[in-house]
This record gives C-alpha cells, structure tokens and sequence, in this order.
C-alpha cells in the first residue's frame, strides 16, 4: 500500500452548524478503501481503527501516531473479519475482536474476494450489512500487534468491546445466549457475567468516565431502528435516551463534562435517503438516575454522512468516520472540538 509523505489536510468547509462546536477539520487517514471506528490511546497522540486495504475484504486493526508523514501500523493478524478495537487505560495493549480462527478463513477470504470482483465488474454497490460472524473472538495485543492472546472462547459473536476506565473489567457484545446482549468480564477473561437480557440487538457499549454507568445502542422497542441507551454497570436501571423517531446510535461519553455524543439520522420518510449526523446531549445524574436535559444539539449537518464520534481524552477533540472525501470512501476525520457555554 502507498502513502504519502504527509496526510491529507482536505479541509471541509465549516457550515454555520458544524462552526458552533467544530474547527480545524481534516482527513487523517488515506490510502484505505475504507477506514473508520477509530480512538484515541490514553496520551491522545495515537489512534487505533479499522481499516480495508485494497486487495483484501475484510477490515483489519491499524495504529497510527496522529503526527504529520506517520504510517498506519498493523495491528491484527491479517486475516478475518476485525473490528471494535480499543486501547486498555493504561495504553500498554489494543483490544479488539477478530475471526482470523475461523477454520473455513480461506474459504470464507475467497467468497469475499470473488463477491467484490463481481460487484466491481457490474457496477454494483451493495447496501452496508454488518456481519454478526460467528467465529468473532476477543483478542488483546501489546502495541506492535505480539503476544496476542486470546480472550473468549465460546462459540458465537464476542465483539464490541470497551475497557473501564480503572481497567479492571472489559464491556462487550455477544450472541452466545441467542441474541445480542450485554456482557462484562474480568480484563482476563474471566468472571462472565450478562448486563442485558432484552430481545432484540444491544451493542457498542462503552463505560462511563466514572466507571458506574455503561452507554449503548438498541433495537428492542422498534426492530433495526437502533436508540441510545444507558444502564448501571450493575446492571440496574436501564433508561432510554433517544426514541424511536429515527435511528440512533455509536453513543460516547465526554471525558469530563456531563454530554453524550452519537450518530444520528431521520428515517421517518421512506421516500426520503436519510442522512447520518452527529448530535449531542447533555445529561445530569441524580443518584441511580440518569437522564438527558434540555433538547439534543447538532454538531455536523455535512450533506455526506458522519458517524462513530469519539472524543480524545481531554476532550478538546473530536473524531469520527466520514464520508466527506473527494471520492465519498468512509475516512477518519479530527477536528478541534468547542463544547456549549453551559448544559
């Protein structure tokens, strides 16, 4: 794969919406197919995401120092489907999930590859489908992608996955009981126990800065219409966020003020392609309650979709995957972030 000596600095042009809270905005990665789902490493000067190199199918796991003229470095193993890495607190290791054991992985490559040859040679641009691939395991590595070791072994989806913040304990998705659900763990693997026990899909979760709360997306009050969710990390008091008048989800904590951020688009008109922004809002606890005050906030109203925002560790930044590129391929975008005067 090449790259350049530096990365792009494509500039977006800064709409009155998306110049409240966001300035400096530029592409920092190129050279994928796609790339996106990034975060930041505890410092803030490294980022790990998932990335498709042309030639293969499947996303593979990348770090890359946020540094002009730095080059991602792979992570996984190169091979499977990967995706939801994560770096550990103390920024010492990557999490993340991979279905390089699948023991079919060549035929499973060659179904992919022929597929996208297909679809190439007839013009063909097929709906975004994400694939609960039963083979899908967690795995930790140090930050050169050695000592992989492995962490769940049971069969089914294992992914979507989330230190606490003191990193004892990981948060994660799985299917293993059926659907997908909740689960958290010991930072080893052990000591399983299940936070979610709804129909329907629950995922993408994510430990409050705190470490009580846990944010996430799901499905259970409207069938694929997915609305921002927050439970105890006890597993008690699961409260809605969102509702259900259009799809919403990829929900993050800022790291030190009281908001939440995430992807969201109106679905309400079927005649109508819905476009994916990001939105904001503000929260306040009060004991074993937490709910949203006062009315989301727009952050992007970009006519290309923007989604999986993140903000880095001092909260002075935000990234997320865009398709704002000349070419419309899902990229990594940074932009310096301002937050509201006052909740």
């Amino acid at each position: 794969m090449a790259y350049g000596n530096e990365l792009s600095r494509a500039q977006a042009d800064n709409s009155p919406v998306e110049a409240n809270h966001l300035s400096n905005i530029r592409q920092i990665t190129e050279g994928f197919t796609r790339a996106g789902e990034g975060y930041f490493s505890p410092d803030g000067q490294t980022i790990v995401y998932q990335a498709i190199s042309p030639g293969y199918p499947f996303y593979q796991i990348y770090s890359q120092r946020l540094a002009d003229g730095a080059l991602p470095h792979r992570i996984s193993t190169g091979h499977g489907r990967t995706t939801c890495s994560y770096f550990s607190p103390d920024g010492s290791q990557i999490l993340f999930a991979s279905s390089h054991l699948d023991p079919n992985i060549r035929a499973t490559e060659l179904t992919a590859l022929e597929q996208q040859e297909e679809d190439r040679r007839t013009g063909r641009r097929r709906r975004y489908q994400w694939d609960f691939d039963p083979y899908m395991e967690l795995f930790v590595a140090d930050r050169e992608g050695r000592k992989l070791a492995r962490l769940t072994e049971t069969p089914g989806y294992d992914a979507e996955c989330a230190y606490s913040p003191d990193g004892t304990e990981i948060v994660f998705c799985s299917d293993r009981d059926g659907d997908p659900d909740l689960y958290i763990m010991d930072v080893d693997g052990t000591n399983i126990r299940q936070l979610t026990n709804e129909p329907g899909y629950d995922g993408g979760p994510f430990f409050s800065p705190d470490g009580n709360w846990i944010i996430y997306r799901t499905d259970r009050a409207r069938p694929d219409y997915l609305q921002i969710h927050a439970i105890r990390a006890d597993g008690q008091h699961d409260i809605a966020l969102t509702n259900i008048d259009g799809v919403n989800w990829a929900p993050y904590w800022h790291p030190a003020q009281p908001y939440i951020i995430w992807t969201g688009a109106d679905h309400s008109d079927p005649a109508k392609q819905p476009n994916y922004d990001l939105w904001m809002l503000a929260y306040e606890k009060d004991g074993d309650q937490l709910q949203g005050v006062g009315n989301p906030i727009r952050v992007t109203n970009h006519p290309a979709a923007d989604v999986l925002p993140v903000f880095s560790p001092d909260g002075k930044q935000l990234m997320w995957t865009s398709k704002r590129t000349p070419n419309r391929s899902s990229q990594l975008w940074l932009a310096d972030f301002h937050l509201p005067d006052s909740p």
